[in-house]
């Protein structure tokens, strides 16, 4: 993925309101507020175009971004975006500021590979049931992973794969598990698939059997 899509030019926003926000958008640009460190939130606009073309890759939601705003280059994460109900439309965005000294809480996606070379799915029927998709990571912004691998070539039948067997990399900690060890959910289970039901054949017996 380029790292082009990691950067992205914004401008101060003066003219508020919903009427301008709807005037934004008629012109091609993304109203979007820029809050936290300690300071005031800013409204800005951006190119609707870029912006929807960087919005497609998994990693702009859990990749540390760069805004251009004028000189200004600020570095953020996506904390909420708004699309519209129908049309591939971008309608707002909400950023926060990082700091790069302090420790964020953010989630990213867990990317579950070599399920289909489990011999528990490939040979004895089994099926993998996702308990979660992402999880919700404390690090540094420099340590951010984009995601996290969960390799089931080894999961067994009925064996569940827990928050606490996920390789983790260096600096990245589990929110959830910095509750406690009670909090160690369960991320994936291997179980086995089950068949269409078979009819007992008593009871086709007895639906066969003519009326006395």
């Amino acid at each position: 993925m380029s790292d082009g899509i990691f950067t992205l030019d914004a401008e101060i926003r003066t003219d508020l309101g919903k009427g301008a926000s709807r005037r934004l958008r008629h012109a091609g640009k993304v109203p979007a507020v820029l809050y936290g460190a300690n300071k005031e939130a800013v409204s800005l606009t951006l190119i609707h175009n870029k912006l929807f073309r960087a919005q497609a890759f998994e990693a702009f939601y859990s990749h540390v971004l760069t805004l251009n705003i004028g000189k200004e280059k600020v570095e953020v994460l996506v904390k909420d975006m708004q699309r519209h109900a129908f049309k591939p439309i971008v309608m707002h965005l909400d950023f926060l500021r990082i700091d790069a000294k302090k420790a964020l809480q953010t989630n990213v996606p867990l990317h579950f590979i070599n399920e289909t070379k489990a011999d528990s799915i490939k040979l004895n029927g089994g099926h993998a049931e996702h308990h979660m998709v992402d999880v919700e990571v404390s690090c540094l912004p420099a340590d951010l992973p984009e995601f996290i691998e969960v390799d089931l070539q080894n999961i067994e039948l009925d064996q569940t794969i827990h928050l606490t067997d996920l390789v983790l990399p260096k600096g990245v900690s589990l929110v959830e598990l910095n509750k406690g060890e009670e909090h160690d959910l369960a991320v994936v289970t291997v179980k086995l698939a089950k068949g269409p039901k078979v009819a007992d054949d008593s009871e086709d017996d007895a639906e066969a059997a003519p009326a006395v």
